[in-house]
Order: C-alpha cells, then structure tokens, then sequence
C-alpha cells in the first residue's frame, strides 16, 4: 500500500515507521524543514525506544521517505493520515486549525480517489469538519473527486494506567 502521513511527531513518526516495516510505501509529510532534514539525515527529533533502527531500516530499504512537499504526499498515497499536532485553544478545546489546514491541502493537490484517516486526536465532529474541508477545496476547484473518511485516533499513554477489577 501507498500511505502518506502528514505530520513526523510522535503520532506520525512511529506510525509511518511501523506501517513501513510492515512492508508499505510511506512518505512522512511535515511543514518543518529543519525536522525532514534531520529525518532525511538519519537524525530522529522524538526519543522512542527502538524507533531509530526501525526509521533506519525502512528509510534503506526505501520504504520510508520524507518530505516537505504536500502535494507530493498527496500523489504518493491512496492513504492520507492526519497526525498533526492539536494543541488546546484559548478554551481549553483542541485547536484544530493544523487539521483542517492538512485537509484543504488535500482537497487542494487530489487528483484520484483518498481515503483520508484523522489519526491527531480530536473531538467527536471533527471527521465532518475534515470532510467538508476537502469538500469545499475540491469544489472550490471545480472538480468532484470521491474520497472516504476514517476516524482512527490515537491515545498516547500518560503516566501510570489503573487496573479495572
């Protein structure tokens, strides 16, 4: 499978990595230059046990690739993953501005059908907000171009986990 993920922080970074070593193409989009530099280098910017090797493996073998380019990310996968962060807003609410920034590129550089995956964790809602997003930029274009959304958050454990008896 072609899979872009858009975003090389924890979330996207280790997915890209694990999805890679398990034998697809994935290309790491990010809008932080100084960051893809670093990964094209072999340097990673996250500390996470074993990730380095796994990174290291895959970026040989081909399989994982990095870059700056959203429409390049956008013409490599039939997958677009959303792992961009969602800092809190004023509000405390999660700022989904990254998101939704990533979903109108989408709409913007799409030429054939996408499944677009929200992998950033984010409130109940936001795939239809993704969804109208990449709607509005395809029309915005004139074009009417299939896609399909998926939910698939992602919860980083923090601190220690209660047992349930």
């Amino acid at each position: 499978m072609r899979i872009t993920i858009f975003g090389s922080g924890y979330v996207g970074l280790v997915t890209g990595a694990c999805l890679a070593d398990a034998g697809n193409q994935v290309i790491c989009v990010d809008v932080d230059r100084r960051k893809v530099e670093m990964l094209k280098a072999g340097e990673l910017p996250i500390h996470e046990p074993g990730l380095d090797a796994v990174v290291e493996r895959n970026a040989a073998a081909g399989r994982l690739t990095f870059t700056t380019d959203a429409k390049e990310g956008v013409d490599h996968g039939q997958f677009q993953l959303i792992a961009v962060g969602t800092p809190p807003d004023e509000d405390g609410s999660a700022d989904l501005r990254y998101v939704l920034a990533v979903a109108r590129s989408i709409g913007e550089h799409m030429t054939e059908y996408k499944v677009i995956v929200t992998k950033s964790t984010v409130p109940v809602g936001t795939a239809d907000k993704v969804q109208r997003t990449v709607a509005e930029a395809l029309q915005a274009r004139g074009t009417a171009i299939e896609f399909d959304m998926v939910s698939n958050p992602e919860f980083l454990k923090e601190g220690p986990q209660s047992r349930i008896s």
